[in-house]
């Protein structure tokens, strides 16, 4: 799922742009938005932004409270959970009011906002959408456990498979009871040779005898302590062979594919690659 911020002043165009957005992207794949409330909304009322959200081509619209309340159905809920959950059924997801999210964003008259900026415009009526929707894809996708076991179970093999073995690496916060805690790794990827080794890796796995399908993913940026790194997710005709393919995928993305990983703790910070 692609995830995309919107950020800028409310008589900006912030909303206009989530229709114009909706409504190009739907013609690619499902969307859904969120947007950040700072009132008790009136749910889909005319003119309403989370109606015009709908009625753009959006498929589904949440809208999320400062305190974690959720329009829908009042229980708590942050952004973070929202796309997480978003993530196994919809294609795109245009976030509304999160300046501080660390997301790629469409910065509108010139607001301050969190995560990379990947396109500007004065008003959101004037923002060029062609140059958005490109410099989007360009970006690594917000993959989840849950999106890419969905991916897997899409396979035209599903019907011979009769496991799903999965990997979920996390940042761990220390080694032992007397380490400093790590605050947050942040990972940096060689470009374009980084997704080729990753795609040979998947190519070799597919190649195995009783594997249907297989998906890996590492994320990179800053990751914080206990969120999840990395996945590798095989869908096979049995456990043994799932389990195999998932341990010997995991090994090889860690051997192979070139990212580079900084760690920061409470008292210092380095490069792994430089430390003996």
């Amino acid at each position: 799922m692609y995830v995309l911020g919107i950020a800028g002043h409310s008589d900006a165009g912030k909303t206009t742009l989530v229709e114009r957005l909706a409504a190009r992207l739907d013609e690619r794949g499902a969307v859904a938005t969120v947007k950040r409330l700072t009132h008790e909304p009136d749910l889909d009322t005319e003119g309403k932004d989370t109606a015009r959200h709908r009625a753009a081509g959006a498929a589904v619209t949440y809208g999320i409270t400062d305190d974690a309340g959720w329009f829908a159905t009042g229980e708590s809920r942050t952004l973070d959970e929202t796309l997480a959950d978003l993530a196994p059924d919809y294609d795109y997801a245009l976030v509304e009011g999160y300046s501080g999210a660390d997301i790629p964003t469409v910065a509108l008259a010139g607001a301050d906002h969190e995560g990379e900026r990947i396109a500007a415009a004065e008003r959101g009526a004037d923002a060029d959408l062609d140059e958005i929707v490109s410099a989007l894809h360009d970006r690594e996708p917000y993959e989840t456990l849950g999106s890419l076991v969905a991916r897997v179970k899409e396979s035209a093999d599903a019907d011979l498979a009769g496991a799903i073995a999965t990997f979920t690496g996390r940042v761990r916060e220390r080694d032992g009871s007397d380490d400093d805690p790590t605050e947050f790794l942040e990972f940096e990827k060689y470009d374009g040779v980084a997704e080729q080794r990753l795609e040979a890796i998947r190519a070799d796995l597919l190649d195995r005898d009783g594997v249907h399908e297989a998906a890996l993913h590492h994320r990179t940026g800053v990751v914080e302590a206990g969120e999840d790194i990395v996945f590798v997710v095989i869908l096979a005709g049995h456990r043994g062979e799932a389990f195999a393919a998932v341990e010997d995928g995991i090994d090889r993305l860690k051997e192979e594919v070139p990212l580079f990983k900084k760690e920061v703790t409470v008292e210092d910070e380095f490069w792994a690659h430089d430390r003996p």
